[in-house]
């Protein structure tokens, strides 16, 4: 396993974050293998297994899991805003109770036409629906006015099918290390999210739908279409020196679309359609891109590489219920190289560069506007433009007897940085979140990973991580900056009779935000682990949370015109039991190409201005 934090030109500019690259064993015969599984808890419960087969030159691999879950949720907003009449006071407390299915297939075949050609196609489906039912209070009071004070019971239900096929031709040659492949790729989401509340002011708790003094509902669906081409080609130049190549084109489009209904007691006698409230928006993203990276050994314990990719991106949005809508394309040019110096047999330096990309997607764009909370609304901003941040990175590397350990910092520099930003409306105590680009960052960071055996049956791996962030926004004229650290710890013990106990441990400080702070949070589980007959089947019991009723993530935000503090509780203590059960003879299958668009940001946000 290679944990790759600068990604070189051949894999998609976008983002930050490392690339893991898993390079398995090559093909050998291995019949009939698979696994099954099942576990049980107050949490989550699910059914999987696998099912693989090698035989010559043939080899299929399948996989299925199906789960339900539940838990119950709790989210606390206290508002205080300042306004020319003085201060306005808002407290909300949301409870909930979220349920739901979900499941995961796949299916691939492998056929070896001779010694040096082979061909793949492998399938996957994903799929989940649910539902929560949330009633949210709001108290809202303001200088000279009447108290407000009103209860919303919420029933929100959602559904999601992802499927893609992915088929690869992989060409090898006599000569060592050279190779073509050619990919493509279809993939296509269609993602449903409905709602139906009612409204009862004056009251503090949900009563009869009938004696709801405002009912609304709505239907949306969010479809999208990916279609992806991709070759690529590695020819030695000699033993010491390698050049890569090759060509990506990402085809995609996405649709928004969204009907809502109100129903005013004595103002409509029925519901009736709100066109305002309601959108029709499809997006086109596409991306091409080209990449070459030339690598060489300059000595015997240096190796270096320099490469570079140029993409270009083409985007189009139209906007059907108001009949508007735009096209604009763009040229990104992304260089990284990097260079390894080996200290010794098990130890090393790198020092890296890259510059990424990263592009809005459908969650930062779409116009929609939510209203499921009537004080904080929220909508997309199809007008963003993509980050692009500079990495530069220096680590090392070292293996031993005693564990290994990997010390690395790091510099990133963000332009363009997209950032949530909060706005105030012409209602009181209404604020409105959308995102812009508005923000410079620069995160400065040292992580220590590593993991050691103190005792022979003993494993522990994990290590924190520490940084330094600066945001600038001369568009809102704020800056902030500070620390903030995190760690996460696992450790396993292996017990007589085949009995292992394990245990993990994640926690994080406060961040700084543009405009505030993240809060931090703990995360802990326990579990025991028994071999069964004769190490084919295994039985584990895991507690999560065991220590915390819930985990508690929110943030607090400070501005000129209101400050306030959010807390959104997710109650994630659980007792879960799980049994496995192997056949077959387990080995290593030879790696199956696979298309990875990782080139967009996805949902999510970070604070802003």
């Amino acid at each position: 396993m290679e944990i790759i934090t600068t990604p070189p030109a051949k894999y998609d500019g976008e983002g930050t974050a490392g690339i893991i690259n898993i390079v398995l064993k090559k093909g050998v015969d291995r019949g009939l293998n698979g696994r099954a599984s099942a576990a049980a808890g107050n949490r989550n419960s699910n059914l999987s297994g696998s099912l693989n087969f090698k035989k010559g030159k043939f080899g299929a691999t399948s996989s299925f899991s199906a789960g339900v879950n539940n838990g119950p949720t709790l989210g606390l907003v206290d508002r205080v805003g300042f306004t020319s009449q003085g201060p306005t006071h808002l407290t909300q407390s949301t409870t909930g109770s979220r349920k739901g299915q979900s499941y995961f297939g796949t299916l691939g075949f492998d056929y070896d036409l001779n010694e040096h050609q082979s061909l793949s196609l492998a399938g996957s489906s994903y799929g989940y629906n649910g539902f929560n039912d949330g009633s949210l209070f709001t108290r809202f009071e303001a200088p000279n006015a009447n108290t407000a004070v009103f209860t919303r019971a919420t029933d929100s239900r959602y559904k999601n099918f992802n499927g893609e096929v992915t088929g690869t031709y992989t060409r090898t040659f006599a000569q060592a290390r050279r190779e073509w492949s050619v990919l493509g790729q279809v993939a296509r989401n269609s993602g449903h999210n409905d709602y139906d509340f009612d409204q009862f002011s004056g009251s503090d708790v949900a009563l009869e739908p009938g004696l709801a003094n405002y009912r609304e509902r709505s239907r949306s669906r969010m479809p999208s279409l990916e279609v992806t081409a991709q070759t690529d080609f590695v020819q030695p130049l000699g033993e010491k020196q390698t050049l890569e190549t090759g060509l990506k084109a990402i085809w995609r489009r996405t649709e928004s679309v969204a009907d809502v209904e109100g129903f005013t007691q004595g103002v409509t006698s029925d519901f009736v359609p709100l066109p305002a409230r309601g959108t029709d928006f499809t997006y086109d993203q596409n991306v091409q891109s080209a990449y070459a990276t030339y690598s060489f050994a300059a000595s015997k314990k240096l190796n270096l590489s320099l490469g570079s990719r140029l993409e270009r991106t083409a985007i189009a949005a139209q906007f059907r219920t108001t009949d508007t809508g735009f096209e604009r394309s763009y040229l990104s040019l992304l260089p990284n190289t990097f260079a390894q110096y080996a200290l010794s047999e098990s130890s090393s330096m790198r020092l890296a560069y890259s510059r990424r990309i990263t592009r809005p997607y459908i969650y930062y764009l779409n116009p929609y506007v939510n209203r499921n909370d009537p004080q904080n609304i929220f909508f997309g901003n199809p007008n963003l433009k993509p980050e692009l941040t500079d990495s530069y990175e220096l680590s090392y590397n070292t293996n031993g007897k005693a564990g290994s350990l990997n010390v690395s910092g790091s510099m990133r520099r963000t332009g363009n940085s997209i950032l949530t930003v909060r706005k105030p409306t012409d209602e009181a105590g209404v604020t409105a979140t959308t995102f812009a680009n508005v923000a410079n960052e620069a995160t400065y960071q040292l992580n220590f990973y590593g993991s050691t055996k103190p005792v022979p049956k003993w494993d522990i791996s994990g290590g924190p991580n520490l940084e330094y962030v600066v945001r600038r926004s001369p568009t809102l004229g704020l800056e902030r900056r500070g620390f903030s650290a995190s760690l996460n710890l696992n450790t396993s013990y292996k017990l007589p009779k085949s009995f292992t106990v394990q245990a993990f441990f994640y926690g994080s400080l406060p961040s700084p935000e543009l405009q505030g702070r993240d809060l931090g949070y703990m995360y802990s589980s326990l579990g025991v682990k028994k071999l069964l007959f004769k190490d084919k089947a295994d039985l584990t019991v895991n507690v999560s949370n065991p220590f915390n009723r819930y985990t508690a993530y929110g943030s607090t935000l400070s501005t000129a015109f209101l400050e306030e503090r959010q807390e959104y509780r997710s109650y994630q203590r659980g007792f879960r039991v799980s049994f496995g059960y192997r056949f077959g003879q387990e080995q290593q299958s030879k790696r199956r190409k696979s298309i990875s668009n990782d080139d967009v940001k996805g949902g999510g946000s970070k604070q802003g201005g």
